[in-house]
């Protein structure tokens, strides 16, 4: 007996709207900000630091500094309030990170690639917050402004012709 997931209903923003969240975007949260390179939340943060206008800010209840940052324990803790809040948590803590996001009055919940709850994202919307779910804000970010390879990374490759191998 195999055991499916659930369906999904909720029609997340289309990529124009995707753009305009991120372009009236000036600061992010990233709430699961990890100091270890080989995370997501690392790599996306490395990215927004060097490649983006925004205001960073990371949000972990036990690391300290984060690529010479400094880690706050919550999203209440931070010193503005973030336009966007950007999760990298597992399934179950979804709801309490929604509920720290409306308390705080941030304008959306985006929730990383491989992360989606309906219930949340029904809560968010009724609350007027923009929900993006299982999508990556470095991707996006790097799609819209001609940084992204087929594989998402930035090749550092500014022409569309391809390179001639002697």
């Amino acid at each position: 007996m195999s055991v499916s997931a659930p369906e999904r209903t909720w029609v997340g923003p289309s990529a124009p709207e995707r753009l305009n969240i991120l372009r009236n975007t000036t600061s992010i949260a990233i709430v699961g900000a990890s100091d270890k390179p080989s995370r997501a939340s690392y790599f996306v943060a490395t990215y927004l630091l060097s490649s983006s206008k925004y205001k960073v800010y990371f949000v972990n209840p036990v690391a300290k500094e984060i690529l010479g940052q400094p880690v706050y324990k919550s999203l209440a803790d931070l010193p503005e309030v973030p336009d966007l809040v950007d999760v990298f948590r597992k399934h179950d803590d979804l709801p309490g990170v929604l509920e720290e996001t409306l308390a705080v009055g941030a304008k959306t919940i985006w929730l990383q690639l491989g992360s989606w709850h309906e219930e949340v994202a029904a809560k968010a919307e009724e609350a007027g917050l923009n929900v993006v779910m299982d999508r990556c804000v470095k991707i996006e970010h790097a799609r819209f402004h001609g940084g992204l390879h087929l594989a998402g990374f930035d090749t550092g490759v500014i022409s569309s012709k391809r390179q001639l191998t002697a």
